[in-house]
């Protein structure tokens, strides 16, 4: 395997365009991948072709699985209202197993493009939230991958890389500003309308808000 392939999954929020930002930093080959997976609009995946482009990805690839078929989530199911506040435990934007079906297209793509890498931008405030960005599972999920696949069996292990884990969002803001991300461009409300603007009120633009208040940088984010 080529140690300087990487697939990054790239969601066109503020969070996976700075491990795009971070996988470049590394001196990746970067192959972004996105989902229309029958989230609330599509904002976010036009976001995440301008980004794959301006922060120099050789590829990237949208790919279609309808998660909205199974619903579960305010993310995938219109019955289900996006919460405006906080919430104990595990909150209702949780989407059941979508980190793990996301990195199961992306190990499959990083084994055909013979890549050494997948980075996936899960963090600290996730981990709080969703268990599907917690340290064990990105640990639990490598160590599958090197025994499902070809490559791995082989010997050419591949690692899920997560730049971001133990950062807080006004750290993950800092690191992305140092590396020249564009946070206009990014699209991280879980109701934005066609154009990419933001409600200002749902727990990702909360949590946005504060990232910009906490790094003490101008908020880019446009409102409707």
């Amino acid at each position: 395997m080529s140690h300087s392939k990487a697939v990054i999954l790239l969601s066109g929020g503020l969070d996976s365009a700075t491990t795009l930002a971070s996988a470049v930093a590394d001196g990746m080959q970067c192959y972004t991948m996105s989902f229309d997976y029958g989230q609330r609009h599509r904002a976010e995946l036009d976001a995440a072709v301008l980004l794959s482009k301006s922060l120099g990805a050789l590829e990237h690839r949208v790919m279609q699985i309808d998660l909205g078929k199974l619903g579960g989530s305010a993310l995938t199911d219109r019955n289900i209202p996006v919460p405006v506040k906080p919430s104990e435990g595990i909150p209702v934007t949780y989407v059941p197993a979508r980190n793990t079906v996301f990195l199961s297209f992306a190990l499959a793509w990083a084994e055909i493009l013979h890549a050494h890498a997948i980075y996936i931008g899960v963090n600290a405030v996730d981990y709080s939230g969703y268990p599907d960005c917690r340290p064990g599972f990105i640990q639990a999920f490598e160590t599958m991958a090197n025994l499902a696949t070809k490559a791995g069996v082989e010997g050419n292990r591949l690692e899920v890389r997560t730049p971001l884990i133990q950062l807080s969002k006004a750290e993950i803001i800092q690191k992305g500003a140092a590396l020249g991300v564009d946070y206009a461009s990014t699209v991280s409300c879980y109701q934005a309308d066609a154009h990419g603007r933001a409600c200002g009120q749902c727990d990702s633009c909360v949590l946005r808000k504060e990232g910009f208040v906490n790094a003490g940088l101008p908020d880019p984010t446009r409102y409707f």
